[in-house]
């Protein structure tokens, strides 16, 4: 196989990928031609484009893609999409066609890669590794699983000998990465389509903690069986690296952080939520490993912005406390949610999700009812199918699982729906949660809770 940077051209078969657009904003940033497809426009690839990327949304052979070259073009997609007329153009005329998980690989492999893998919290913690490798001014380039809000954007180029990944188990593409460091921040049972069972996915992220070469390098949540040594961290529990003595005030959460040799105190972000110190404890733990100094690592930590739907919160002046999150699975629901019921344990909570996927929705289906029963009223929207059929799921619907959820407050709703729904409520703290299309609503939602029409 040839290198990557003996290629020219650069064409994207689904560019508008949040993993897919990272890898195309790099080759962009290294003076690499590079263009794609869509089947969607969207505000990222909106972006794109006037970043200078070249996309088409029409399954059509362009001129422009006959004029490519076989010999100096590489084609990227993405396992999401089956069949392709483009594709199929690329496979029969010789040009090199190659996962997007295979790619990422390859420019990792000449890097001090930090891979940071994980069921839930993996965007958080490697946009927060990525945040503070700039405040630390290091030679590094990221890519993202989400919008940072820091970089406004997925990709971050400050150099080329670091790399820091958000390490994807879907396909496991992850065991396509050379990590140097690593963090797994959860291995809980996800993508069953893929793997099967738990069993088959928790020995998916056994593999890729082997990829790690030196114990000091990997960084494991306490109670996490990866089968090796490596280091731990927690929260509010003795670990190599913990961190405790949490606690709100105002819109800031401070916290203490541990090690074998060093404590250092008064830590301080926007970012809320306990699940969030733990990912804020892994990252510090890493790059104090590093050599980072604990004084470099508090100004990023006070600077750091977080993620877009990742616990975004905003406070209005009629009292209401509005929160979008894009947790799909029980887990990340359970954190979500356990959180405002710490901090606003006395407040009456209204709950609007959307499902992600049938298969994911019928396969954990017990826990999201458990998780939804946490809620003082809920709204469930339609199922979001992405790349899945509901003909092929007969039977697995919002309905389906409404009646799972023993709460007395609860109904159905599309999403054009919701919206008006919403605004019949009674309600202290608001969360919208999902991560399919429920996003739509945020602006809508921001602009009426903001409105001075709206009760106390």
């Amino acid at each position: 196989m040839k290198p990557l940077n003996t290629y020219q051209n650069f064409y994207f078969i689904g560019i508008g990928g949040i993993g897919m657009s990272a890898i195309a904003r790099y080759f962009k940033s290294i003076g690499g031609n590079v263009l794609g497809y869509d089947k969607t426009e969207t505000k990222l690839t909106s972006a794109l484009i006037s970043e200078g990327i070249d996309i088409v949304f029409k399954d059509e052979i362009t001129p422009k893609i006959k004029s490519l070259d076989p010999e100096n073009t590489l084609v990227i997609y993405t396992p999401a999409i089956k069949k392709l007329d483009i594709l199929n153009y690329f496979d029969e005329n010789g040009f090199m066609v190659l996962k997007r998980a295979k790619v990422l690989g390859m420019i990792t492999e000449n890097t001090n890669c930090i891979a940071v893998a994980g069921t839930h919290g993996k965007t958080t913690t490697s946009s927060l590794v990525a945040h503070l490798c700039k405040e630390a001014n290091l030679p590094f380039s990221c890519f993202l699983g989400g919008i940072a809000e820091n970089f406004k954007s997925n990709f971050h180029f400050n150099g080329s000998e670091i790399s820091v990944v958000e390490a994807d188990e879907y396909d496991r593409s992850f065991l396509n990465l050379s990590p140097d460091w690593a963090i797994v921040t959860s291995i809980d049972a996800d993508h069953l389509d893929i793997y099967g069972d738990k069993a088959t996915i928790e020995k998916g992220f056994r593999d890729f903690a082997n990829l790690v070469p030196e114990n000091n390098h990997l960084f494991i949540r306490k109670g996490i069986e990866i089968g090796r040594n490596a280091k731990t961290y927690a929260v509010n529990e003795e670990a190599d690296f913990y961190s405790n003595n949490i606690r709100e005030m105002g819109d800031k959460i401070y916290f203490d952080f541990h090690s074998a040799n060093a404590v250092a105190l008064d830590f301080v972000w926007e970012i809320p939520g306990i699940h969030n110190v733990e990912n804020a404890t892994a990252a510090i733990a890493l790059l104090n490993s590093m050599g980072v100094g604990f004084e470099t690592l508090k100004r990023g930590i006070a600077d750091f912005k977080g993620i877009k739907r990742r616990y975004t919160k905003h406070h209005f002046e009629n009292g209401k406390i509005y929160i979008d999150d894009y947790a799909h699975h029980p887990t990340e629901l359970n954190a979500v949610i356990g959180s405002i019921k710490h901090f606003y344990p006395e407040k009456k909570l209204l709950v609007a999700f959307q499902p992600h996927l049938f298969s994911r929705t019928r396969d954990f289906a017990e826990g999201f009812a458990e998780s939804l029963e946490q809620a003082d009223e809920l709204i469930l929207l339609d199922i979001y199918p992405a790349r899945e059929l509901q003909e092929n799921f007969e039977g697995i619907t919002s309905k389906w699982l409404l009646d799972q959820v023993k709460s007395a407050k609860k109904e159905v709703s599309t999403l054009e729906d919701a919206f008006d729904k919403i605004q019949e409520k009674d309600f202290d703290v608001l969360l919208t949660v999902g991560a399919g299309n429920i996003d739509t609503l945020y602006d809508g939602i921001v602009k009426w809770l903001s409105s001075s029409m709206i009760k106390k």
